[in-house]
This record gives C-alpha cells, sequence and structure tokens, in this order.
C-alpha cells in the first residue's frame, strides 16, 4: 500500500489495557499530534496479544511506508529485563517477552514500559507535568496504576517496579484481589471496584435500580453501567458514585502523605467520569488534614490528555529508542 501520510519520525505507541488496545501513529517530531489510531480488542493469551500488537502496528505503518520505532504499555510490574513478572490484572503477560517478540517479527525497534508510567510520561511532556516538577499519574481502570514524577523525572524504584499505589492494602479484611491480597486500594476505588461496590449496594438493597438495569443479574454489573446510571440521574447509582469517590479520596490522601506531590492527575478508563467523579473526590480529600490543608495546597486534577495517555506515552519513550 502507497503510503498516505509523510511525517519525518514516524513512531507507534500501543497501550495494553485489560479489555481494549489502543495503538497511536505519532511523528515524533511533533509528539502531541496523533496522526492516525487503531484499536482492538485485548485477547486473552499471550500469543494472541502479541498477534494483536502486530497487526495494529502493520496497519498504521503502512500509512507510513514504515516506522522508525514501537512504544509498548503493559498493566504489568516489569523486571529490569523488561518482561512482566508479575500482572494481576493480565496473567498472560507474566514471563512474555512482548517487546521481544514484537521487535523479532516487526523488525523494529521496540521498547516496554509499565502502562502507568507511560501516561505519566505524556502528562509529564504533555499535560500538566509542564508547568509542576512533582506529580503522581493515578489511572483508574480495570485496576489501578501509578507513575511517579518527582524532581522533573520519573521515578522507577530499585527494581523498577515502583507505582503500584492500587496494591495499597486499605482493609485488611476487604474482597481478594487478584495479587493475592485482601483489601488493596484497586478492591475498592478501580473500575471493578465500583461494580463490586455495586453489587455490595444491590445486596444491602440500596440499588434496586441498578438491578433492575441488568435484569436481576448482578454479574451484569459494570464500572461503566453504573456511571452511565449516575450520569442520568439515578439516585443510587450517584450513591454509589458517592462512596466510591471517597474510596479514591483516601487513597489519594496516602498518596499525598508519603510523596507531598505539587499535583494528583487521575486517568485511565474512569477520567471520563469528569466533574463527577473530581468535585466528589475533592471534597472527600477534605476530610483527611494532614493531606488537605498543605500550603500551597495539593492539585487534584482530571487528566486533560483523555484515554489516549497511555499509547502517546508509549510513543514518547518510542520516540528516544527510535
Amino acid at each position: 500500500m502507497e503510503a498516505v501520510l509523510t511525517p519525518e519520525r514516524p513512531v507507534v505507541g500501543v497501550d495494553l489495557g485489560g479489555t481494549k488496545t489502543l495503538a497511536l501513529l505519532v511523528d515524533s517530531v511533533s509528539p502531541g499530534a496523533v496522526l492516525s489510531e487503531r484499536q482492538a480488542p485485548t485477547p486473552a493469551s499471550g500469543t494472541e496479544i502479541v498477534d494483536s500488537i502486530c497487526s495494529l502496528v502493520r496497519g498504521l505503518a503502512e500509512q507510513v511506508g514504515e516506522v522508525v520505532a514501537v512504544g509498548i504499555g503493559l498493566a504489568a510490574l516489569l523486571g529490569q529485563d523488561h518482561v512482566a513478572w508479575e500482572a494481576p490484572n493480565a496473567k498472560a503477560l507474566i514471563g512474555l517477552d512482548v517487546g521481544g517478540e514484537v521487535e523479532r517479527r516487526l523488525q523494529v525497534p521496540t521498547v516496554v514500559d509499565n502502562d502507568a508510567n507511560c501516561a505519566a510520561r505524556a502528562e509529564q511532556d504533555l499535560g500538566l507535568g509542564r508547568s509542576v516538577q512533582s506529580l503522581l499519574l493515578v489511572t483508574l481502570g480495570t485496576g489501578i496504576g501509578g507513575g511517579i514524577v518527582l524532581d522533573g523525572s520519573l521515578y522507577r524504584g530499585h527494581r523498577g517496579s515502583a507505582g503500584e499505589p492500587g496494591h495499597m492494602v486499605i482493609d485488611p479484611e476487604g474482597p481478594l484481589c487478584p495479587c493475592g491480597q485482601r483489601g488493596c486500594w484497586e478492591r475498592f476505588a478501580s473500575g471493578s471496584g465500583l461494580a463490586w461496590l455495586a453489587r455490595e449496594a444491590i445486596g444491602d438493597g440500596r440499588a434496586s435500580s441498578v438491578l433492575r438495569a441488568v435484569g436481576g443479574n448482578t454479574e451484569d454489573v459494570t464500572g461503566e453501567l453504573v456511571v452511565e446510571l449516575a450520569a442520568t440521574g439515578d439516585g443510587a447509582a450517584n450513591e454509589v458514585v458517592d462512596t466510591f469517590a471517597r474510596w479514591v479520596a483516601l487513597g489519594v490522601a496516602n498518596l499525598v502523605n508519603i510523596f507531598d506531590p505539587e499535583a494528583i492527575v487521575i486517568g485511565g478508563g474512569l477520567a471520563p467520569l469528569g466533574d463527577m467523579l473530581i468535585e466528589r473526590v475533592r471534597a472527600s480529600f477534605l476530610e483527611y488534614p494532614l493531606a488537605s490543608r498543605r500550603n500551597p495546597p495539593v492539585e487534584i486534577a482530571l487528566t486533560g490528555l483523555g484515554p489516549r495517555a497511555g499509547a502517546l506515552g508509549a510513543a514518547l519513550i518510542a520516540s528516544a529508542a527510535g
């Protein structure tokens, strides 16, 4: 196929999510400008994941002739060899050398990073990070990820696995997390956590409207459904979102007390909740005086980069590699 776009240094950034994979074609000379995008459902097996990524990259590369590098964000804890050693919400990634396999098949330099680190990189270079030196990016999706920017640099920790706030234990008697612990923050404050809170409300007889919306089958309750109902003014769904926001604020307060950042930026799949979420989180955050009474105060904001943040960050790390 003849190239239809003519960027100077085309790269592809891939965000491998729990339910969908997003790939962006970006000119690394102007990384905030997306030239084209493709997405596909995220497969269940490791081999199919690599197949899907390669197919998405090839489809984008056809539009420019070739790309100079590929960056991939994974929802996983990566070792110093850039291979996942744990992935509570994407077990197929464990031990899979995604970057190596994609590079071998496509013959294009390929780098991988944690998906929240990628989103934090995008926030640092293209978003709120341009006006602050320290921020924490919290991604609310199937689980909760985090990226830590301190003094203008992404903090990775001794083994490269820093930034997993979703697995702070905030209730030792709480629900079981896929990581094997009980009461992790992401059991209450992620998309799956929002669904769990709604089911708990149904069980207590406080969310009959949510139950009606799924025809009486509680297994069909999802975070997305709760958001949709809340947006229509459903009282029960809004009470669930209120509870959800309090759990988000609790974790945010813990992070502020540890890192003392200039800003907390909330991104991920639940960021489209917008003002419905952020205003409630800010209000609940005031219940934690040690975190909320700092001077100047901590800014709590939604990412302005939308659902593309992770893939944009992956494109940025690809730009450095290509």
